[in-house]
């Protein structure tokens, strides 16, 4: 009766409903990612396996997190961050493999990792150690303690961004001279910017957090946003990647 319990999507838990959509897609487009690799040039075999991994990884977590939330009606925090630590970086790499063949060194790669666990370090502390008062309101400091870390945390963010869009990433992604690269940095550089930046409005609106605060939003929205942004920027930076490998690879047999 209790696994029953546990697996019953209530019907008016839009949260519910995203942990359960999101563990599904995120194991399909594994195994998509995976079985894709047969398909593409051997240079890019690593890439789409990065790709899987990620959304391995992710429906792993989901499959945990969709049950820790139904049976505790709680944010499965520590389960969402341990996740990123493992999958944030992974994407990393992918910026790193897909400009390594124009000279791209393994300092990019660790650059842009340290980044992301700064970022999301610093993230992590902003939101499992908001203080709460006993009924699980907001403390007082808790809108300081919100601000300090979510600027923190940002800051590891902004780097990877500005890489991305301005620095070594899309200087690299030019010395290819390959149009499929270079399109494919640009729409990563999209997703950064655009998809990434869907996790501060979920950060914001944990008990604290200013869209809590001065708009009275609920703190369950957090993992709503949270899996929201999951959905889009592992399983789209994946199919960006399938993307890039597939027409490369098109392009090598064709010439």
């Amino acid at each position: 009766m209790l696994l029953l319990d546990v697996l019953t999507i209530p019907k008016d838990d839009a949260v519910a409903f995203t942990f359960f959509t999101g563990y599904m897609a995120m194991l399909a487009a594994s195994i998509f990612f995976f079985f894709e690799r047969g398909s593409v040039d051997g240079k890019w075999k690593l890439s789409l396996l990065i790709s899987a991994l990620i959304t391995f990884i992710a429906a792993v977590h989901y499959y945990y997190m969709r049950d820790y939330y139904l049976a505790t009606g709680e944010n499965p925090t520590a389960l969402r961050y341990i996740d990123w630590t493992l999958t944030v970086p992974l994407m990393c790499v992918e910026f790193y493999l897909l400009t390594k063949a124009a000279g791209a060194k393994i300092g990019l790669m660790w650059k842009l990792i340290i980044a992301a666990v700064w970022m999301l370090v610093f993230g992590y502390i902003g939101e499992a150690f908001v203080p709460l008062n006993p009924d699980g309101s907001a403390a007082d400091g808790a809108a300081m303690h919100s601000v300090i870390y979510g600027v923190l945390s940002t800051l590891g963010y902004i780097y990877i961004l500005y890489t991305a869009w301005f620095g070594e990433v899309k200087q690299l992604a030019e010395k290819t001279n390959n149009p499929v690269i270079l399109n494919g940095i640009k729409t990563l550089a999209w997703f950064v910017l655009v998809g990434w930046a869907i996790y501060p409005i979920g950060y914001m609106c944990m008990p604290g957090g200013w869209l809590n605060t001065a708009l009275g939003w609920e703190s369950s929205n957090v993992d709503l946003f949270y899996n929201i942004a999951d959905a889009i920027n592992k399983i789209g930076f994946g199919l960006v990647v399938y993307n890039i490998a597939i027409n490369a690879s098109k392009a090598k047999q064709a010439a």
